[in-house]
């Protein structure tokens, strides 16, 4: 028995070494893991919307934004922001009005501005990787384009509510300061005026060749653009 319990110890202490090592995995000081540091962050963000604008190209798209955003980790998976950005858009006007031919003028530049709330995922949890975490987010938004005093179809973009699914990266340079790179979408529907449904007074199709701008009386379309986005942010901690 004595023996037994003599091999036992020279056993268990001869493993207790490499079960510590396997434990730790990675020396002191050196694990490519760290902790996020609870608080809030602000940041000032830059970004370029493209999309077409529509099949008639009169929805505000291919433009520069600039803006900010406030972010609170709400738990190590969870987080909230808000944000809001401006800047100036491209768009067509179609004239239904007149020849088919010259009906579509443009670009013009329109103004754009953007508010939303955000539910953001962090998908490492409380942990960065090298100094990387990231992340993955839903949000929901209100965009507003100025007038466009030369078009006379009685089309206006106006408020439009959209939603802007984003899969994004942030590098924490140091416990305050953290860049972020975004890939998003922008989802708004589009309302056509009634003169799109109408055949040109100065170029009337026929029932075989409408040349109305809608022929089928769609007069809606969902729409969505790309949105690319970069900010550097300062947190807070709590």
């Amino acid at each position: 028995m004595r023996r037994f319990v003599s091999s036992a110890a020279v056993l268990i202490s001869a493993l207790l070494p490499s079960a510590a090592l396997a434990q730790v995995g990675h020396p002191p000081g050196s694990s490519p893991y760290h902790d996020i540091p609870p608080g809030h962050t602000v940041y000032f963000t830059y970004g370029h919307l493209g999309g077409s604008g529509g099949k008639f190209g009169i929805g505000p798209h291919d433009g520069t934004l600039y803006g900010g955003r406030y972010d609170i980790r709400v738990s190590s998976l969870f987080g909230l922001g808000f944000a809001g950005a401006h800047g100036t858009m491209e768009r067509q006007i179609v004239n239904p009005f007149i020849r088919v031919d010259d009906r579509v003028s443009g670009p013009v530049d329109q103004s754009l501005t953007l508010a939303e709330a955000d539910l953001l995922f962090n998908l490492g949890g409380r942990k960065s990787w090298h100094r990387l975490a990231p992340l993955f987010s839903v949000g929901f938004g209100l965009a507003h384009a100025s007038e466009t005093p030369a078009d006379t179809s009685g089309y206006n973009f106006g408020n439009k509510l959209y939603i802007t699914p984003q899969l994004g990266l942030r590098a924490f340079v140091t416990n305050h300061l953290q860049l972020r790179g975004e890939l998003r979408g922008a989802w708004w529907k589009l309302k056509y005026p009634v003169s799109f449904q109408q055949e040109p007074p100065l170029d009337p199709g026929t029932v075989d060749n409408p040349h109305a701008v809608i022929p089928n009386g769609k007069d809606t379309e969902w729409t969505g653009s790309l949105w690319l986005q970069v900010g550097i942010g300062y947190t807070f901690h709590w």
